[in-house]
């Protein structure tokens, strides 16, 4: 099958085997030369096959050398369509863990639902007894409750509209973009799919069947963001979610006292959700090229390995805030950092607004010039009418119009329209045409001939018999 790009909107629906193959590689490779550490060494992993999820795999096995069981839900080739880049990602981590003679396995199917967690923990107390290290790495738009129930989450702000400038992924324009607050059953649905309380069930369901060494970790990946984004995402329903993932942190802690339960708060990253996000698309282009240029911008491997290597598993235990979240995000949230973006962000809207008022003059210029033009259009089918008008009446083209005007270039025009009135008054003296007179003429042609004849002849028969008489 030959694999061609396949592009909706500003998301790739096709993957590449070789290329996601490539991809887990190169993150093995940049997390290998992290070094180890004396870290997990047997790990679940829900939400295991792109993204945070996979790169926390890759660095279990790479900085700690852990077995990983992994939780996935992903599509597998089918004919015409490829598999997803998920699936191939999970196929190339398998050989790789193969190689280096770890234990890896990956369970395909929904995590929210019961039906897995009972998958998972089968797998746990059949191959791997314990787990010492839950990593929760679960994104996605909907959720099926224990009771069948479907949620879905939305983005919206909780309080009133907001409207702001964002950069569209799909053409790379500015756009301004209106969110309208959401309902109470918005929020609470956002906060079903987003919030925290599938990790508590997964932690409740792990502890009930004794499938957590004692002192287990389990971390879930969150992202906070600047002030700049606060109106749309941390003061809006994925924020509120996200503060509902803050709080499980501190009930599962409670509840499981032997269990350690923290939270990752990571740096910005483009995802598919991220990309709808007002603000937040031109938020990150701008944080992406300040932080490059100052030399410390990280990927999803980048974050992880240091969050394993520096932050998770240290002499001291974990590096956390006054809030006990682990700050990935201490990069991004530097004083530096979000000075220099805030006035690049002002740069980039002045320069949109520049470019907005450009536009509208062009526009304006746009619309005189279809005016103009459309005047254009209709002078010369005037000038056709009028050259149309004098040949049919008066028999006379443009240039023998022309040439008798610098002929007469002495006379004014009010004389020559006085020529022309008194031409057409005489014109119109004549009286009506009559169209038959060519034929009465023939006619009465015909019998001026005929008697002339006939006048000749009397004549020439008068003369004779006089000439008799007179003999």
């Amino acid at each position: 099958m030959i694999i061609e790009p396949k592009v909706r909107e500003y998301i790739c629906t096709t993957a590449h085997p070789q290329g996601c193959a490539e991809s887990v590689r190169n993150q093995a490779d940049y997390a290998c030369k992290q070094g180890m550490v004396n870290g997990t060494k047997k790990a679940l992993i829900i939400g295991c096959s792109t993204g945070y999820g996979l790169a926390s795999r890759i660095c279990a096995l790479e900085n700690c050398g852990a077995d990983t069981l992994g939780v996935m839900f992903e599509r597998q080739a089918n004919g015409r369509r490829t598999a997803t880049s998920g699936w191939y990602n999970t196929a190339e981590f398998h050989r790789l863990a193969a190689e280096k003679g770890a234990y890896a396995k990956t369970v395909n199917g929904d995590a929210f639902s019961k039906e897995i967690k009972d998958k998972a923990i089968e797998l746990i107390k059949k191959d791997l007894g314990k787990v010492d290290l839950v990593v929760y790495s679960l994104a996605a738009p909907r959720r099926t409750d224990s009771e069948g129930k479907i949620w879905s989450s939305c983005l919206k702000t909780t309080g009133e509209a907001f409207t702001e400038k964002s950069l569209d992924l799909r053409n790379n324009e500015i756009t301004e973009k209106t969110v309208e607050p959401a309902t109470e059953e918005e929020v609470l649905s956002t906060v079903k799919v987003m919030g925290g309380e599938d990790w508590a069930d997964w932690i409740d369901a792990l502890k009930a069947a004794d499938v957590l060494t004692e002192n287990a970790v389990t971390v879930a990946y969150s992202y906070i963001g600047p002030e700049l984004t606060y109106p749309i995402y941390y003061h809006g329903t994925i924020g509120t979610a996200k503060q509902h993932l803050q709080k499980t942190m501190s009930e599962i802690n409670q509840a499981h006292p032997d269990v350690c339960a923290v939270i990752s708060v990571n740096k910005g990253l483009v995802t598919q959700a991220s990309a709808a996000i007002p603000v937040v698309p031109l938020y990150f282009a701008i944080l992406y090229k300040v932080m490059k240029k100052a030399g410390n911008h990280e990927n999803c491997i980048q974050q992880i390995a240091r969050l394993f290597t520096q932050k998770l598993y240290t002499p001291t235990g974990f590096r956390t805030d006054e809030n006990g979240f682990i700050r990935m995000d201490d990069y991004e949230l530097t004083p530096e950092i979000q000075e220099e973006v805030k006035t690049k962000e002002i740069l980039y809207k002045d320069i949109l607004k520049e470019r907005e008022e450009m536009i509208e003059r062009v526009s304006g210029y746009d619309k005189e010039i279809y005016r103009l033009e459309s005047q254009k259009d209709g002078k010369k089918q005037k000038k056709k009418e009028l050259l149309d008008y004098m040949w049919e009446n008066y028999e006379v083209t443009y240039h023998q119009a022309k040439q008798r005007l610098e002929l007469n270039e002495t006379e004014s025009l009010l004389r020559i329209k006085e020529t022309i009135n008194r031409l057409k008054k005489q014109i119109k003296d004549l009286g009506p045409v009559n169209i038959n007179a060519i034929e009465d003429y023939k006619e009465v042609s015909e019998r001026y001939e005929f008697m002339q004849k006939q006048h000749e002849d009397i004549v020439t028969a008068e003369a004779h018999l006089a000439g008799l008489m007179e003999e």
